[in-house]
């Protein structure tokens, strides 16, 4: 029977194994491209423009999302329970107290932001202290805490950069090609030439496609390998089951939440991956998020 451990390693060997995949594939593209348009240079200009758009982001996604949610920080004294859990995973976890915020909204949610460790922060609902006892409580927070120990923003900041750098280079080709490039030296092979100028045309059509499946595949296993690492932490697996259950069965609408943030929420906000409902595979694969069945019986499946 697989273990906590087992199903931790495992997804962080699937993330870094799609991270390598996603790094090879635009290597290739860059190389084809640049071959096709006989300028090298064109990768290093789309490698600076998506590192240098997502700087900001980075940097400031935090408060960026804090203002968008219309969360609220929380002190020590004027919420005693919850200061003490969080403290107390983070001390069990080895990572600084972070920053704990509160969204004023019944329906139960969290999420987690912040660059590295010492600049983390964690929001809850109303909701979600309100509607979930204390093991739960705790799954929640415990999955949190992970996506700030296994630095997901940085991850998803470096995923961001990798499709931003296929998207500006699959614009540019085309481009390029419609305002009539396409001459190329005599040097080499025509037929290699013309092989890879065909090549280039039909990665600029499917590669922003290609990417954005590899930024939602990552998404995905970011959060089983937050689930896996949320249940070590507590060494109780059903606590975040039966907490997941709750949040994706309850019928209130999340108004904060919108398309911008949605993928940070423990859970989707939208309610369509609401339990009982199972995505066809081209819908699932354009989830930011497992399915909750699925997590759940991961979940379930772990052996303490």
């Amino acid at each position: 029977m697989p273990t906590m451990y087992t199903h931790s390693d495992a997804n962080r060997r699937k993330t870094w194994l799609l991270l390598s995949v996603f790094f090879i594939f635009i290597i290739l593209l860059g190389y084809v491209f640049s071959y096709a348009m006989d300028s090298p240079i064109i990768l290093m200009i789309a490698v600076l423009i998506s590192t240098l758009s997502s700087f900001f982001s980075y940097f400031y996604s935090d408060k960026m999302v804090l203002a968008m949610s219309s969360a609220k920080p929380v002190s020590r004294e004027s919420n005693k329970e919850l200061y003490r859990l969080v403290e107390n995973l983070c001390i069990t976890a080895g990572l600084p107290t972070p920053k704990i915020y509160i969204i004023d909204d019944t329906a139960p949610n969290a999420f987690a932001t912040g660059r590295d460790p010492e600049h983390a922060v964690v929001a809850v609902t109303k909701g979600l202290l309100q509607k979930l006892d204390r093991a739960e409580l705790e799954g929640v927070i415990a999955h949190e805490l992970s996506h700030v120990g296994n630095r997901d923003i940085l991850i998803a900041t470096i995923v961001t950069v990798l499709v931003g750098v296929v998207v500006l280079l699959a614009d540019w080709f085309r481009r390029w090609t419609f305002w009539g490039g396409g001459g190329r030296s005599n040097r080499g092979d025509r037929r290699i030439q013309l092989v890879l100028f065909i090549l280039a045309i039909v990665f600029s059509i499917l590669a922003p496609f290609f990417a954005y499946l590899m930024q939602f595949a990552i998404s995905r296993k970011r959060e089983f390998l937050a689930d896996a690492d949320g249940a070590l932490l507590t060494r109780y697996p059903e606590g975040l089951a039966k907490a997941l259950e709750k949040i994706s069965s309850d019928t209130e609408k999340l108004e904060v939440a919108n398309r911008a943030t949605a993928h940070m929420y423990i859970s989707s906000p939208f309610k369509k991956d609401a339990i009982g409902k199972k995505p066809g595979f081209f819908a699932k694969a354009f989830m930011t998020h497992p399915p909750v069945e699925e997590r759940i019986a991961t979940l379930r499946s772990m052996d303490v």
